[in-house]
Protein backbone atom coordinates (compact mmCIF):
# COMPACT_ATOMS: atom_id res chain seq x y z
CA UNK A 1 0.00 0.00 0.00
CA UNK A 2 1.43 3.43 -1.09
CA UNK A 3 0.39 6.99 -0.33
CA UNK A 4 -0.73 9.71 -3.50
CA UNK A 5 0.90 13.23 -3.47
CA UNK A 6 -0.25 16.40 -5.31
CA UNK A 7 1.90 19.39 -6.26
CA UNK A 8 0.21 23.00 -7.17
CA UNK A 9 3.74 24.21 -9.09
CA UNK A 10 4.02 27.83 -8.60
CA UNK A 11 6.84 30.13 -9.45
CA UNK A 12 7.34 31.78 -5.47
CA UNK A 13 5.55 28.25 -3.68
CA UNK A 14 4.82 24.38 -4.29
CA UNK A 15 1.51 23.19 -2.50
CA UNK A 16 1.42 19.78 -1.29
CA UNK A 17 -1.14 17.66 -0.24
CA UNK A 18 -0.85 13.53 0.26
CA UNK A 19 -3.47 11.03 0.46
CA UNK A 20 -4.27 7.96 2.76
CA UNK A 21 -3.63 4.07 2.16
CA UNK A 22 -7.17 4.30 0.62
CA UNK A 23 -6.71 6.74 -2.05
CA UNK A 24 -9.90 8.23 -0.88
CA UNK A 25 -8.91 11.71 1.25
CA UNK A 26 -7.15 14.16 0.14
CA UNK A 27 -5.12 15.53 3.01
CA UNK A 28 -3.69 19.06 2.97
CA UNK A 29 -0.22 18.69 3.54
CA UNK A 30 1.88 21.99 3.43
CA UNK A 31 3.49 24.16 1.05
CA UNK A 32 7.47 25.21 0.24
CA UNK A 33 9.01 27.90 -0.79
CA UNK A 34 10.47 27.14 -4.65
CA UNK A 35 13.75 27.15 -4.72
CA UNK A 36 17.09 25.15 -5.78
CA UNK A 37 16.26 22.52 -2.80
CA UNK A 38 12.48 21.91 -3.63
CA UNK A 39 12.66 18.83 -5.85
CA UNK A 40 15.09 17.10 -3.11
CA UNK A 41 12.62 18.48 -0.37
CA UNK A 42 9.84 16.97 -2.09
CA UNK A 43 11.18 13.85 -2.78
CA UNK A 44 12.08 13.51 0.90
CA UNK A 45 8.73 14.00 2.37
CA UNK A 46 7.60 11.47 -0.24
CA UNK A 47 9.55 8.93 0.98
CA UNK A 48 8.85 9.61 4.45
CA UNK A 49 4.99 9.36 3.60
CA UNK A 50 5.42 5.99 1.40
CA UNK A 51 4.45 7.63 -1.64
CA UNK A 52 5.11 6.30 -4.81
CA UNK A 53 3.14 8.32 -7.36
CA UNK A 54 3.22 12.16 -7.59
CA UNK A 55 0.16 14.10 -8.95
CA UNK A 56 1.50 17.37 -10.60
CA UNK A 57 -0.87 20.13 -11.31
CA UNK A 58 -0.47 21.45 -15.01
CA UNK A 59 -2.37 24.92 -15.32
CA UNK A 60 -3.03 24.32 -18.83
CA UNK A 61 -5.14 27.68 -21.29
CA UNK A 62 -8.77 27.44 -21.34
CA UNK A 63 -8.72 26.09 -24.55
CA UNK A 64 -6.68 23.67 -23.66
CA UNK A 65 -3.15 24.75 -24.93
CA UNK A 66 -0.29 24.42 -23.11
CA UNK A 67 1.28 27.56 -22.39
CA UNK A 68 4.38 28.61 -20.69
CA UNK A 69 3.13 28.27 -16.87
CA UNK A 70 2.34 24.60 -17.70
CA UNK A 71 5.86 23.95 -19.47
CA UNK A 72 7.29 25.69 -16.45
CA UNK A 73 5.78 22.86 -14.41
CA UNK A 74 6.22 19.86 -16.88
CA UNK A 75 9.81 21.13 -16.67
CA UNK A 76 10.01 21.12 -12.68
CA UNK A 77 8.60 17.55 -12.35
CA UNK A 78 11.16 16.36 -14.71
CA UNK A 79 13.52 16.62 -11.82
CA UNK A 80 12.00 14.35 -9.75
CA UNK A 81 13.24 10.82 -9.93
CA UNK A 82 12.01 7.50 -8.49
CA UNK A 83 7.96 7.96 -8.75
CA UNK A 84 5.46 7.57 -11.30
CA UNK A 85 4.47 11.10 -12.70
CA UNK A 86 1.11 12.38 -13.54
CA UNK A 87 0.38 15.50 -14.80
CA UNK A 88 -3.58 16.94 -13.81
CA UNK A 89 -5.15 19.13 -15.57
CA UNK A 90 -5.57 22.48 -12.88
CA UNK A 91 -7.54 25.19 -14.48
CA UNK A 92 -9.05 27.77 -12.33
CA UNK A 93 -7.89 25.80 -9.03
CA UNK A 94 -6.80 28.62 -7.49
CA UNK A 95 -9.77 30.73 -7.87
CA UNK A 96 -11.56 27.56 -6.52
CA UNK A 97 -9.22 27.41 -3.67
CA UNK A 98 -9.39 31.02 -2.81
CA UNK A 99 -13.01 30.47 -2.69
CA UNK A 100 -12.94 27.71 -0.53
CA UNK A 101 -10.91 29.67 2.27
CA UNK A 102 -13.18 32.73 2.42
CA UNK A 103 -16.35 30.11 2.92
CA UNK A 104 -13.76 28.48 6.04
CA UNK A 105 -13.33 32.00 7.03
CA UNK A 106 -9.61 31.49 6.88
CA UNK A 107 -7.43 34.65 6.15
CA UNK A 108 -5.03 33.90 3.40
CA UNK A 109 -4.08 37.29 2.34
CA UNK A 110 -0.95 37.22 4.72
CA UNK A 111 -0.38 33.45 4.27
CA UNK A 112 -0.58 32.72 0.16
CA UNK A 113 0.66 29.46 0.67
CA UNK A 114 -2.80 28.62 2.13
CA UNK A 115 -4.02 28.67 -1.57
CA UNK A 116 -1.37 26.84 -2.41
CA UNK A 117 -1.72 23.91 -0.50
CA UNK A 118 -5.52 24.15 -0.97
CA UNK A 119 -4.89 23.95 -4.75
CA UNK A 120 -2.90 20.87 -4.40
CA UNK A 121 -5.92 19.01 -2.52
CA UNK A 122 -8.30 20.44 -5.03
CA UNK A 123 -5.67 18.54 -7.20
CA UNK A 124 -5.23 15.41 -5.19
CA UNK A 125 -9.25 15.34 -4.80
CA UNK A 126 -9.79 15.70 -9.09
CA UNK A 127 -7.55 12.49 -9.80
CA UNK A 128 -8.57 10.35 -6.53
CA UNK A 129 -12.33 11.07 -7.74
CA UNK A 130 -11.64 9.98 -11.26
CA UNK A 131 -9.24 7.31 -10.55
CA UNK A 132 -11.14 5.51 -7.29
Amino acid sequence: MYKIMALDVGTKRIGIAISDYLHIIANRHSYIARDVNSVKTIVNIARENNVKKIIIGVPYNMDGTQGSQAQDCIDFASGIQGFEIVYEDERLTSETAEENLRERKINFRKEKGLVDMESAGIILEQYLSRNN
